[in-house]
This record gives structure tokens, C-alpha cells and sequence, in this order.
């Protein structure tokens, strides 16, 4: 008879496709306070619901539903956090909501800036924390709220971010993440001196582009992670896919979708491909490292579990009943960002079975 342990280590959690999910969400917009203006498309007046009543199902293994209270007795006097960039900001509010239907989390800090925040669950105590390190190395932005920059980006490419590095023994569970941000405007230095940049015309440096910050980024908190000997558990999160038709985010891309799409339609754009297999090229040469130091790292690569879901972002929603003045308006979309409640709800279902399998 074949034990239970090798059905487990053939699971693969990240291979599945999009079924019915007729029950829907386990909250809602009304029952959770927790979600972001632009995130909230169900206040903000999106028309269509079905995008709500589909659920992630692995292929080759049960995956069960996210179980918020066992959840939080496992986690119980721990700390989590969330470290990265306004996605990583999407998914913990997510995670909140999901925690919510059991206990009502305080906040208890939160940055100047109110980018990074932590809640606690008094009951259990246990801390969320949303830690923003958009590039996870030290990095100067000079841009507003809806991302228009009046410089370029000044980063540090060996210096790793102390927002969360400062914070890291602490934590006993965190998910680590970056990725589109490398894609801005930005002057590299290493050693304290400029070394090139992605996108400076004029600027009479050399254009290495953003591969070269990415790879030398990763490398750098792949190998901090790996040679840290923390005792926690480590996911590092791939970067997720946009869905953008028609234009890009600041000149008219839209996401009309409203049902999933089956495995194959969606093909992954150039420039998420070319950070994904980054990420997967690095976090493999650190996990060999991590494992035998007896860190323990683990791979969240969600890209295809999102690729297929077009019809999961806030789109023109982004803002509160965009159309209510005027039928026609244009409105900037978010294909970028994911709806609450909605897809990347499911990223907790799969957590928590990496949790629980520890």
C-alpha cells in the first residue's frame, strides 16, 4: 500500500485549473472592513458577480478549503509578515478578510506613510504584518500615490533593504516577493557608485538594463535568506502576471474579461515571463544552499494560477462607481491588481496546505 507521504510529495499545489465554486466567498466587502478603496469592487459598483463562484483545484490532489481558525491556532504567538509591493499589499488584506470571519484583527502600527502596517489577533496572539520593500534592496523613489515619477529610481543593488531586514529574525513565517517595479526607470550603483541604469537616456551611463538589477537583486536575498540560519519558514512568491489589453496602465489598457480562462488561452506576457524565470533561476541555486544550512525555503509560484484569471481585477472598478455621472467616461483600469473578494483568495488555500504539511 502506497502511505500517505508519497501522495503528498507528488502534489503539486501550483498545476490546477479554475472550477465552479457555486458557495462563493467566505466574506465579503460588507463583512470585512479591512479591503483597500481601489481593491473593493464590489462597493466601487462592478456590475457582474460570476468572477466570484470559481475556486483553484489542483490537478492531481485535494486541496482543502482555507480554514481560518485552524489557521490561527497553528499560528498561535507568531508573527507573519508580508514583505514586497502593492501586491503583496493586495494578498494581505486578503489573508485578513479570510482571518476576520473568526476574530477582528487591531492594527497596531503603521509607517508615516501608512505603506507598512501590522494587526494583531488578541485571541491567539499572532501578528500580520505588511512590510513594504517594494525592490527589497535600499532604493531612493521620487514619484506620487499613481506612480508618476519625476526621477529616476536611485538603487542600491547591494544593499539590502533594512524595512524588512531589521525585521526578519523576528518573524516566524514570512512570504517574500518583488518584481514590477524593476521594470521603472532607474540608476544602479554598487559599491556607492553609479554602475549603469535601466532607461536613462542622457544620463551618459550604460544601459544594462533591468535583468541585470533583477538577477543581482535576487541573488543578493536569496543568498542572505539561505545563509541566515532562521528557524521560521520562508515562502518566496513568484511576481504575478497583468492582464492590460489594448494599451498598458497609462495609456488606455483595459481588462474586459469576466470569466476565467482555460490553460493555454492567456499567454504570459514578455516581460512577467522574463522576471519569472529570474525568480525561478535564483530561488532554485538558493534552495540547495538554504536546505543544507536548514533554512527552510519554499517556492509560492502562483503566475499560472493568476494567468488564467483575466477576469479578476478591479479593471475600471478602481475607483467608486466610475460611471455614474457619465456611461462613456474614461477611466484608468487596474489589470493589475486583484479584486476582494476574489482569485487571490485561493493563494490562502495553498498556504495554509504548505503550512500544515510544514
Amino acid at each position: 500500500m502506497v502511505g500517505p507521504d508519497v501522495v503528498i510529495e507528488k502534489c503539486d499545489l501550483f498545476t490546477g485549473d479554475w472550477v465552479p465554486n457555486p458557495s462563493g466567498p467566505t466574506y465579503t466587502n460588507e463583512s470585512c472592513p479591512l479591503i483597500e478603496g481601489h481593491q473593493n469592487c464590489m462597493r466601487n459598483g462592478r456590475p457582474d458577480s460570476g468572477y466570484l463562484h470559481w475556486k483553484w483545484k489542483p490537478r492531481d490532489c485535494q486541496l482543502p478549503r482555507f480554514n481560518a481558525e485552524r489557521f490561527l491556532e497553528l499560528t498561535r504567538n507568531k508573527a507573519w509578515a508580508l514583505i514586497g509591493d502593492s501586491i503583496s499589499r493586495n494578498h494581505v488584506q486578503s489573508l485578513l478578510c479570510m482571518l476576520a470571519t473568526v476574530e477582528r484583527p487591531v492594527e497596531v502600527y503603521h509607517d508615516e506613510q501608512y505603506k507598512s502596517k501590522r494587526w494583531h489577533f488578541a485571541s491567539y496572539n499572532f501578528t500580520v504584518s505588511n512590510i513594504w520593500s517594494p525592490f527589497l534592496v535600499k532604493a531612493a523613489v521620487f514619484e506620487d500615490n499613481d506612480g508618476v515619477s519625476t526621477a529616476e529610481v536611485q538603487l542600491h543593488l547591494d544593499k539590502l533593504d533594512k524595512t524588512w531586514t531589521d525585521l526578519y529574525p523576528s518573524l516566524d513565517y514570512m512570504i517574500i516577493s518583488t518584481g514590477k517595479w524593476f521594470l521603472k526607470a532607474a540608476i544602479y550603483h554598487e559599491n556607492d557608485t553609479e554602475v549603469g541604469c535601466h532607461i536613462c537616456p542622457g544620463k551618459n551611463l550604460t544601459e544594462l538594463g533591468f535583468v541585470y538589477a533583477y538577477n543581482k537583486t535576487l541573488h543578493y536575498v536569496m543568498d542572505f535568506i539561505a545563509n541566515s540560519k532562521h528557524k521560521g519558514l520562508i515562502f518566496f512568491r513568484t511576481s504575478t502576471p497583468d492582464h492590460f489589453e489594448n494599451g498598458e496602465w497609462h495609456n488606455g489598457g483595459s481588462c474586459p474579461k469576466t470569466t476565467p480562462a482555460k490553460e493555454g488561452e492567456v499567454e504570459i506576457k514578455d516581460l512577467s515571463r522574463i522576471l519569472r524565470n529570474v525568480e525561478l533561476e535564483e530561488f532554485v541555486k538558493a534552495a540547495a544552499k538554504a536546505a543544507d544550512n536548514g533554512v527552510n525555503l519554499k517556492l509560492l509560484d502562483f503566475t499560472n494560477l493568476l494567468l488564467m484569471r483575466p477576469d479578476g481585477h478591479p479593471g475600471p472598478y478602481r475607483q467608486f462607481q466610475p460611471f455614474a455621472e457619465n456611461q462613456t467616461a474614461v477611466v484608468q483600469n487596474d489589470c493589475l491588481h486583484w479584486c476582494l473578494p476574489g482569485p487571490m483568495d485561493f493563494w490562502n488555500d495553498v498556504i495554509m496546505e504548505m503550512v500544515v504539511r510544514g
